[in-house]
């Protein structure tokens, strides 16, 4: 997924801490449509540019997203301070490549400029700020790289460059910031495994989990949950033997579809023992979906579909 530009927005949530969210107890029905926490559930996290989690007690990671390229790295130390001040750890997504709409980069020459050092001044800048954090941190870089559909340049490329690009980014990254850890995040797709960089630069295993009902009933038949999105990633996944987390999730549907998501999700399920925690995706798509179904809207507080 790609974001808006993150950092301002959740340093703005740390300066103003505005009481969004309280419960009474951490089961406790939330207002929105938020995954419910569970005893002795999975752990929650978000990424959160609306502030939607800010004073949610059962939000354990703050998941950042920022391009390595035209970003202001400024407020980057506000996300430490804002994720200590709450008790959570730190998840960054870093793309490479810049999120300005005038500039384009072909996949052959962002293979050529990360092999040849062309960016190796952009991950020494994010990586020498991270490496001040007293929040636990990890990096989560160039995500997704085996879905086909063309969202990422760095995706379906052969899998030696993509493998020898990430090896480059962690070996860098890690002079710099050795205190870190790093996340290898596929989509989850059939294939995933061909991918794989490497038991020594992989810490932990991240995939994708989105549950859109009008996308399933096109090409599943029937509404889609959780433990089957996710198990055919997982299962590819869990031979590497590292922890495994959903790096993003979301989920839009009617009313009873998306219900049912916030309910069940946190469950403990033995099927995923190695899954450690699940990460939410707090905010509207920037890509339309496949059958002409628009810009699916996962933010907790309107992704219910109203019926017509």
């Amino acid at each position: 997924m790609i974001g808006p530009a993150v950092i301002s927005r959740t340093a703005l949530a740390a300066l103003t801490a505005a009481l969004l969210w309280m419960p009474a107890t951490s089961q406790a029905a939330p207002p929105d449509n938020r995954p419910i926490a569970q005893p002795n559930g999975f752990v929650l996290g978000a990424y959160d540019p609306h502030a939607d989690f800010t004073s949610d007690p059962n939000s354990k990671i703050e998941h950042l997203f920022l391009p390595w390229e035209d970003v202001d790295l400024t407020t980057l130390p506000d996300a430490d301070n804002y994720a200590r001040q709450r008790g959570r750890t730190i998840l960054i997504t870093i793309e490479p490549w810049t999120w300005s709409q005038k500039k384009h980069i072909a996949p052959k020459d962002l293979r050529a400029g990360i092999m040849s050092g062309r960016y190796d001044g952009n991950i020494a800048a994010i990586c020498g700020i991270v490496k001040t954090f007293k929040t636990p941190t990890t990096i989560r870089w160039a995500q997704e790289m085996e879905d086909t559909s063309g969202r990422f340049i760095w995706a379906n490329w052969n899998p030696k460059d993509y493998i020898a690009a990430y090896r480059k980014f962690v070996g860098e990254c890690r002079a710099i910031a050795p205190n870190v850890k790093y996340m290898w995040s596929p989509k989850g797709n059939r294939g995933l495994s061909r991918y794989y960089p490497g038991d020594d630069v992989v810490d932990e295993i991240g995939l994708s989990v989105f549950g859109f009902q009008p996308y399933d009933e096109k090409v599943a038949g029937h509404d889609r949950f959780f433990a089957e999105l996710l198990k055919p990633g997982y299962e590819e996944a869990l031979k590497f033997g590292k922890p495994i987390y959903v790096a993003e999730l979301g989920y839009r549907g009617d009313e009873d579809y998306v219900r049912k998501w916030a309910s069940t999700v946190l469950i403990k399920d033995p099927q995923f023992s190695k899954l450690v925690a699940v990460v939410y995706f707090d905010d509207k798509d920037v890509i339309a979906w496949p059958y002409n179904l628009g810009v699916p809207d996962w933010r907790v507080t309107s992704n219910i579909i109203p019926k017509n």
